[in-house]
């Protein structure tokens, strides 16, 4: 029931003239169910970020899942996560994995999650693949296979069904249809999918961070069945993780050739909050604490980072601003600018135009960063 509404909600028109109830401005760079404008999540915050997180929990309504983070008093908390939920009795934290039976969490664990997987072929069009081991054979020969792209060899792409935000621009917003599944898979499934021909496990999503547990205890599994074999971790996470966590997977990144890659989608708090539904401050604070991880390996770089190009809302200024941060952190962490396709409730904004993208190259380039490129050219219009 839930999808078929949402889809009957998605059947729009692209660019169509969104409306801001803020200022009453109507503009084909205003989405229609976020319904408020780039200046007024930054002139009437409050406003803003209000109507926005009210247009979040509609959208999570069709799924089932709670509106927003709950803060039942005697409830159990869960911390793994920015959320920090307390769920209720017979309550459902925020991302759908976790829910409060007979006083206890049940749900997904470090030996059971929700999640799917595939081979894919290197190199592949993973957001690092440009600085990567796997892409470019960077860290040859203790981290690659070879000089180039490792061509014959396979990426283990894992995709959890669960995130800890609610990004309205979701590219793989389709995950949502498996959180309340009644599938789980094990970490013995997962690792035994590692063949003499996987030089690479991928976590992404949906996001990682609520399932963090299940991905490490299946990342040393993973090892000790391949102790003398290139084998990197990998993980495309929005950063919302307990710092504990992060730096488990820093570490095992670190030791095996692996890679974070962390998807900084705003830097100003009000406008992060009201396209994701989430605030970025441990977001920010963790990747302070994993650039002190890349001195200890600059090749192949251990933290990458990655925006999408939101038409309307991410533009030069904010481009410039996440840059500025980053190089506060460190100037050579690769720096990917995505562009934008029209998904889940963000359908109705346009491709992201090439002007725009040249100069958000531009604004991250004047920032002081290293290395910076302009991923998924294909779709600019």
């Amino acid at each position: 029931m839930f999808i078929n509404i949402l889809c009957n909600k998605l059947m729009v028109t692209h660019c169509n003239m969104g409306t801001c109830h803020i200022c009453n401005t109507r503009s084909p760079l205003i989405a229609s169910h976020l319904g408020v404008c780039s200046d007024c999540i930054t002139v009437h915050p409050t406003d803003a970020v209000a109507l926005a997180l009210n247009r979040h929990g509609d959208s999570r309504e069709q799924f089932g899942l709670p509106r927003s983070p709950p803060r039942a008093p005697e409830g159990i908390r869960c911390r793994l996560c920015v959320n920090e939920c307390r769920i209720a009795e017979s309550g459902l934290g925020f991302c759908g994995m976790r829910e409060n039976r007979n006083g206890r969490l049940d749900g997904v664990s470090s030996r059971l999650a929700k999640a799917s997987w595939y081979h894919d072929p290197l190199p592949t069009n993973c957001v690092g693949d440009w600085v990567c081991a796997g892409g470019t054979g960077s860290g040859y020969p203790e981290f690659a296979h070879c000089r180039g792209a490792e061509t014959g060899y396979r990426n283990l792409a894992v995709f959890f069904h669960a995130c800890s935000m609610n990004c309205l621009f979701c590219q793989n917003w389709h995950f949502k249809e498996h959180t309340h599944g009644d599938r789980y898979v094990s970490v013995d499934d997962l690792v035994n999918d590692v063949d003499g021909r996987t030089s690479c496990i991928c976590y992404f999503g949906g996001d990682p961070s609520p399932q963090l547990p299940f991905a490490i205890r299946a990342s040393k599994a993973a090892m000790a069945k391949r102790p003398d074999s290139i084998l990197r971790f990998c993980w495309e996470t929005n950063g919302t993780m307990h710092p504990t966590f992060l730096d488990d997977i820093m570490a095992l990144a670190l030791a095996s050739g692996g890679c974070v890659k962390f998807d900084l989608k705003a830097l100003h708090e009000p406008l992060h909050m009201a396209l994701t539904g989430v605030s970025n401050r441990r977001t920010l604070n963790n990747f302070r604490r994993a650039g002190r991880w890349m001195r200890k390996r600059p090749i192949p770089p251990v933290l990458i980072a990655n925006t999408l190009l939101v038409p309307g809302y991410i533009d030069a200024g904010e481009v410039g601003r996440i840059a500025e941060f980053i190089a506060s952190v460190d100037p050579d962490i690769p720096y990917s600018l995505l562009a934008f396709h029209p998904q889940f409730y963000m359908q109705d904004l346009p491709l992201t135009r090439r002007e725009t993208a040249s100069r958000c190259l531009q604004a991250a380039h004047e920032a002081g960063l290293n290395q910076v490129r302009l991923g998924n050219e294909h779709l600019l219009a």
